[in-house]
């Protein structure tokens, strides 16, 4: 039979039928040759388009035709669905199975996939491969003509002529391309759900990845997005974020994570109707997986209070989402427009006294009171960590104290700069001036514009504050000349007290064998921490002698000299006696401190006789 027309278009002459089934050929039964239904349940079981499945089948048709009749011969694959059971059995020779059944099982459409061997029909062949003389076409076609010489004549070529070989060719490039076809529904699939929480199963390990069944596919956990010391075994059903979604040669591969900020605030929208519905919204997060977690909300309903919203009926919605982290803390705080006053609320539980914003640097120092301190840092500092990464400012928290002493070593600079009043100082120290250095680098139009200055006063201020910067630098060259001869010093003082040591003369022997150093005073001084003549001599006023030790003003100043007089001796004159002999007062204030403290001794002494007299009285 003759398909098409004639007269230059192509012509189909059925000579066999070709087809196939998913099972493959080598099945003979019935089912495996109703390839409509093998296509109908591919699609409806494994989501795949029916007619990249059809595609598929012809093309591996194809390559199988083309192993058996070469790479230049014109071949066309086409599917017809229209084909009955009766027609594809007889082509297999099924007549026994014919026999037995019905006509209308026989006239069952159940499709198969044609090839066609296109040759130009001509009066002479030069090339058998693509060329077909007139007479062996009348063969295929007894109605051809001399006028049909040209015409394309296309003949269906049967599939048992490929033989085996190619038939398994065709078998794989199906499987190839059905897999193919699945790894893009699955791509196409979930693509779009990246962001997304997905519940799956946990398979296997691999190289401490969790491999996780989520259905139709399997993800990965890496081992940097799992939650540190999280404990997951096979056969857990765990809930993670999607990452990523990556098209690699071996198929989709979606990446999971379950320490991304973002599988917080995914939790609490599943967790919180009000976030579903958009009234209240996350507007940050700040994760440190497994340990804690800061979430920024806002509430656009006036009426709705965010925190409260997010914590639930006796802390109901935020303790299920701490279930599913495994127990990491959350802090959930108020997101606030005002970027100082949203910082204060990141940095909760600690209280905040005072926040000085550094727009230019993009900083924020938080001063807090020195109880506070501790609690504002957090644990290795993580509270503030987290709250820097959840207002994205860099935040400096120092304590008042801290502030008290920046505040007087600032202003003890910017004072010394002539022509300004203490409410410029102040004025300065506001603006983030904490040194006249910084008065000589600043801009001098910016200098200009404060409160208390004025353009003409600008240039010299900073001259004097040139002048302040030179002395300031001298100054310290000064304590860096002193601090070098105290080094020397406290290292002479140590040599010589080790070679004493050395010697067979402890610390206590020579503090107790100093000058002015009576018995009761040494008992003082050992039980107030003072083990040698250096502790003595290291005391920079006589506040703790007097006040720590209960010594008079001019007790507390004869020790301090005569440890000087000993450090001299001890090192053979190395060290200097810098302090001044006592005056006449101070001694004898040490003097009375002396006979008070000898009398005291004295009458103790009495006291403890008079009761063993009495004793020793009463056994008589």
């Amino acid at each position: 039979m003759t398909i098409g027309v004639a007269g230059g278009s192509s012509v189909f002459v059925t000579v066999d039928v070709v087809d196939i089934s998913i099972e493959g050929a080598m099945e003979e039964t019935i089912e495996s040759f109703k390839l409509n239904a093998v296509l109908e349940a591919l699609v409806r079981e494994k989501s795949l388009d029916r007619e990249m499945l059809i595609d598929a089948l012809k093309q591996a048709m194809l390559t199988a035709a083309r192993k058996k009749l070469g790479l230049t011969a014109d071949l066309e694959a086409r599917f017809d669905p229209e084909a009955t059971l009766e027609e594809v059995l007889q082509r297999h020779g099924q007549f026994a199975v014919l026999a037995k059944m019905k006509e209308p099982e026989k006239r069952e459409q159940v499709g198969l996939v044609r090839i066609y061997e296109f040759k130009k029909v001509v009066k002479d062949v030069s090339n058998p491969t693509i060329e077909i003389s007139l007479n062996d076409a009348r063969g295929q076609d007894p109605g051809l003509t001399d006028e049909d010489i040209g015409i394309d004549l296309g003949i269906e070529v049967w599939s048992k002529e490929f033989g085996r070989i190619a038939a398994q060719t065709a078998k794989q490039v199906i499987i190839q391309r059905v897999r193919e076809a699945e790894r893009n529904t699955v791509f196409n699939e979930y693509k779009d759900r990246k962001g997304e929480l997905v519940t799956g199963i946990v398979r296997r390990f691999e190289r401490g990845n969790v491999i996780v069944d989520l259905g139709r596919a399997e993800a990965v956990l890496g081992v940097k997005e799992q939650i540190p010391r999280e404990n997951i075994r096979t056969g857990d059903r765990v809930m993670a974020y999607v990452l990523d979604v990556l098209e690699i040669a071996r198929g989709p591969q979606i990446i999971l994570s379950r320490s991304h900020p973002n599988l917080v605030v995914k939790l609490f929208e599943q967790n919180v109707p009000e976030i579903a519905d958009g009234i209240v919204t996350v507007e940050a997060a700040a994760r440190e997986a497994g340990v804690r977690t800061k979430i920024a909300v806002r509430s656009k309903d006036s009426d709705v209070d965010p925190v409260g919203a997010c914590v639930g009926m006796k802390g109901a919605r935020v303790q299920a989402v701490v279930q599913e982290l495994r127990g990491e803390k959350i802090d959930i705080v108020p997101w606030d427009e005002d970027e100082a006053r949203f910082v204060c609320n990141a940095l909760s539980p600690a209280e905040v006294t005072r926040v000085l914003v550094d727009e230019q640097n993009h900083t924020m120092q938080i001063v807090v009171p020195d109880d506070q301190l501790s609690l504002a840092i957090g644990r290795r500092g993580q509270n503030v960590r987290l709250a820097a990464q959840l207002s994205g400012w860099k935040i400096d928290i120092t304590s008042e104290t801290k502030v008290a002493e920046e505040r007087e070593v600032a202003w003890a600079s910017l004072s010394r700069i002539e022509g300004i009043s203490d409410f410029v100082v102040q004025t300065l120290y506001n603006h983030g001036f904490r040194s006249a250095k910084e008065i000589v680098e600043a801009d001098p139009e910016f200098l200009g514009s404060l409160p208390g200055f004025s353009a003409d006063a600008v240039p010299r201020v900073q001259q004097s504050a040139k002048d302040v910067v030179k002395a300031e630098k001298n100054e310290k060259k000064e304590l860096r000349v002193v601090a070098r001869e105290g080094a020397k010093l406290l290292l002479a003082i140590e040599r010589a007290a080790e070679a004493a040591r050395a010697a067979g003369t402890a610390d206590l022997e020579r503090m107790k064998t100093m000058e002015g150093v009576l018995p009761y005073v040494f008992e003082r001084l050992s039980a107030n921490d003072y083990g040698s003549p250096e502790d003595i001599f290291h005391e920079l006023d006589d506040d703790r002698l007097i006040h720590l030790v209960g010594l008079s003003a001019g007790k507390a100043r004869q020790l301090r000299y005569n440890a000087a007089v000993a450090m001299n001796a001890l090192t053979g004159g190395v060290v200097p006696v810098t302090a001044k002999p006592l005056s006449e007062p101070e001694a004898r204030d040490a003097q009375a401190f002396d006979a008070a403290a000898i009398a005291a001794a004295i009458a103790a002494a009495s006291a403890a006789v008079v009761p063993a007299a009495e004793a020793t009285s009463a056994e008589a």
